[in-house]
């Protein structure tokens, strides 16, 4: 069978990239074609083009980029209507997917999403699209299969990425290699502090401010994947923080707690069972707080007190982001055993509901198995 998928960012090649290899797996025959990046290019298939052409965040970005965007969208449209797949693919990147996932309903080929859009935080009334246009809808967080439920909409939980990256990781590292580190023998405290220059900027130097107060401990900067070394050195200049790049995992395994700016490192960190304390700076701390109070539909910005329900690790941001804040609870962490271990058990619920490794696998199957079915009808 044609398959046509579409990722947005480096997350969503990543993740489009093993359910290829998964679909390969199931249909011996699968054809790929694709608007992605070098991880789905390295599955096989016809790229349209790189997402880089495409990945812009934020209002203004969008703004000045906007005709590009819509060739963009002119291009994928007229390659999907020559490719005639009998299945479109959408893996997050809700405001271009969406706008696709209207054409291809129009065309009446399927359309199934991997990778839920986060409406459970805001843009609720994007669920009148889901139900117009989406015919299959993938999730990767345990709680959103019920929040659908709720809004009349089926969808299937076929686990998380990051539980299989993880057990990639640790299944492909059996024995745990020495950490290139300064040869002090401290304990490590990881230092992870988001994927965007303004991310750095705004987390980096409040992180390290806080480390630095408990000098027994030696603090590790993961280095984020296109941030050039030189970027970070007038934040590490002066101090004896060190930076790794493309390490984050091994980081983690060698760490006794760690400062994560919030998203998908949350989750990670936890899945390596290293307490934490999730910082993320923002402008405007006082309206960013009465935005998220009175306007988004969730208690929490990281993923590991969404998934458990409850706080299971301290978030500081919009008005608690205070360099006080994340020193003390960084202090329980490294000095109270007791505290420690509540995260511990709380890491452990939060394992626990996420499930098995073999999300991919899972989406791949159900795939080509409704694929199939679709056939036979």
């Amino acid at each position: 069978m044609k398959y046509y998928l579409i990722a947005g960012e480096a997350s969503g090649d990543l993740h489009a990239s093993n359910l290829m290899k998964a679909i390969k797996a199931e249909d011996s025959a699968a054809q790929f074609r694709f608007l992605g990046g070098d991880l789905m290019a390295a599955e096989g298939g016809q790229p349209l083009r790189h997402y880089r052409e495409m990945a812009f965040m934020g209002v203004i970005p969008v703004l000045l980029h906007f005709p590009e965007i819509l060739r963009s969208m002119a291009a994928c449209r007229k390659d999907i209507a020559d490719f005639s797949p009998d299945v479109v693919i959408l893996i997050d990147y809700p405001g271009f997917n969406l706008r696709m996932a209207r054409y291809v309903h129009r065309l009446h080929i399927p359309v199934c999403y991997y990778i839920s859009p986060k409406i459970w935080a805001w843009k609720q009334y994007r669920i009148r699209s889901f139900r117009k246009y989406v015919d299959r809808m993938y999730c990767i967080l345990p709680f959103e299969k019920n929040f659908f439920q709720k809004l009349r909409y089926d969808a299937e939980y076929v686990g998380n990425p990051c539980v299989d990256a993880v057990a990639h990781f640790r299944a492909e590292t059996k024995v745990v290699p020495d950490f290139p580190l300064a040869s002090n023998n401290k304990p490590v405290i990881a230092l992870l502090a988001g994927s965007r220059r303004q991310e750095i900027r705004d987390n980096l130097p409040v992180m390290i401010k806080a480390a630095a107060m408990y000098p027994q401990f030696h603090p590790v900067v993961a280095g984020a994947p296109g941030i050039a070394p030189e970027f970070y050195r007038s934040y590490l200049a002066d101090s004896n923080v060190e930076i790794v790049y493309n390490q984050t995992y091994a980081l983690l395994e060698h760490s006794v707690a760690a400062l994560v700016t919030s998203g998908t490192a949350t989750l990670e960190t936890a899945l390596f069972r290293v307490p934490q304390v999730v910082c993320y700076q923002t402008p405007m701390r006082t309206l960013i707080g009465f935005v998220f109070r009175h306007f988004f539909h969730i208690r929490f910005i990281s993923l590991v007190n969404l998934i458990a329900g409850r706080k299971v690790v301290e978030e500081f941001f919009a008005e608690s982001f205070r360099l006080s804040n994340i020193i003390a609870e960084l202090g329980l962490i490294l000095n109270d055993a007791a505290h420690r271990n509540r995260i511990l058990a709380g890491y452990d619920e939060v394992i626990g509901l996420l499930g098995a490794p073999g999300a991919s696998q899972r989406a791949a199957r159900s795939i080509v198995a409704w694929l199939r079915d679709k056939v036979r009808e």
